[in-house]
């Protein structure tokens, strides 16, 4: 499955350690305008090497749009290609990898369903499979419709603890001085999605978010509006009250995330997407080979100790997907 969408489709191509990057996105209607800088804007959120809180694999990750525009970048209503090349691959770090089963990783279950695993750097397996999906996200952020859509998500907890960049960074920084690594919490906040966008039934509007956000590398859970909480909580505690405000109905509190039976309110959509830590480890773990011999995997690579850092434009960008995807089903 390496295309997402209905009406707005995205398929995309590329192995962390191979040639390129690159996808086609689907279904963008002709005569719109875009913009490069925002496509710039939003791959430079993600790219790898910014800092010592994230992998040092050093890509430029410069997008070269191959087709669907004008020369003056204006859609043509035609598939649009792009393509980022690879240029910071470290393939050698992963020689012994071929033959062993990383755990917490994709390389037991690919071998299980292909007979084989790509070990440099997990091949389909790898975030940097999502570089594909930030700069799809960037271009449907253009769409008209999109236009008073404002999508922002944060890192809100990591390895449990809230707080500041400071202390935030601090859990990190701890976890890369013994090899290890943490997990995170991002949550987002989605303002001006009208009321009545999404489907009844198999088509929610949650569902589908729930969908974009577990396809994401690393992320383990996903709850939007009061979530689990929601399950330690009275009705009369959880009920979202109407109220009229300007001639708007809307509701009081918000304990619904902003959609219910699985249909935009009008109030803003809020989710958080729970991400685990990174399975690959700079210290040695015990594992088996693919005979099954036990042996010890070597910690070295590069790799995020925290992958929750570099996936919030990831969460923005597959909202952003999601949304343009179900405005452009009713011509909104």
């Amino acid at each position: 499955m390496n295309t997402f969408g209905r009406n707005l489709r995205l398929t995309t191509f590329g192995e962390s350690h191979g040639k390129a990057m690159g996808g086609i996105l689907d279904g963008m209607p002709g005569g719109i305008k875009i913009d490069m800088d925002i496509i710039l804007r939003e791959t430079a959120r993600r790219r790898p090497g910014q800092s010592h809180l994230v992998t040092a694999r050093n890509e430029k990750d410069i997008p070269e749009l191959l087709s669907g525009l004008t020369d003056d970048m204006v859609t043509l209503g035609t598939p649009i290609g792009f393509i980022v090349r690879n240029t910071d691959q470290r393939s050698g770090d992963y020689g012994e990898m071929a033959q062993l089963y990383r755990p917490n990783h994709a390389d037991f279950t690919y071998d299980m369903r292909y007979g084989l695993h790509e070990a440099r750097g997990g091949g389909r397996a790898s975030a940097r499979e999502t570089l594909n999906w930030v700069i799809g996200g960037a271009i449907a952020r253009q769409l008209p419709c999109m236009k008073n859509v404002s999508v922002q998500a944060k890192v809100i907890t990591i390895g449990g603890v809230s707080g500041t960049t400071e202390v935030l960074a601090s859990v990190v920084e701890n976890a890369m001085k013994s090899g290890d690594s943490v997990g995170g919490v991002v949550e987002c906040i989605i303002d001006g999605v009208p009321s009545g966008i999404g489907n009844p039934v198999f088509g929610k509007l949650h569902a589908r978010m729930a969908q974009a956000m577990m396809s994401i590398n690393a992320a383990k859970g996903f709850e939007y509006g009061d979530g689990f909480a929601a399950a330690a909580m009275y009705g009369t505690e959880h009920a979202d009250i109407f109220t009229s405000e300007d001639g708007r109905i809307k509701t009081i509190t918000n304990h619904s995330g902003g959609i219910q039976g699985g249909i935009s309110n009008g109030m803003p959509i809020t989710f958080r997407v729970a991400f685990k830590p990174t399975p690959t480890l700079l210290r040695d773990i015990e594992t088996v080979d693919k005979e099954g011999n036990a042996r010890i995997l070597k910690g070295k690579g590069r790799h995020d100790p925290c992958v929750a850092l570099r996936a919030v434009p990831v969460v923005e960008a597959m909202a952003m997907l999601v949304l343009a995807d179900e405005m452009l089903s009713i011509n909104y």
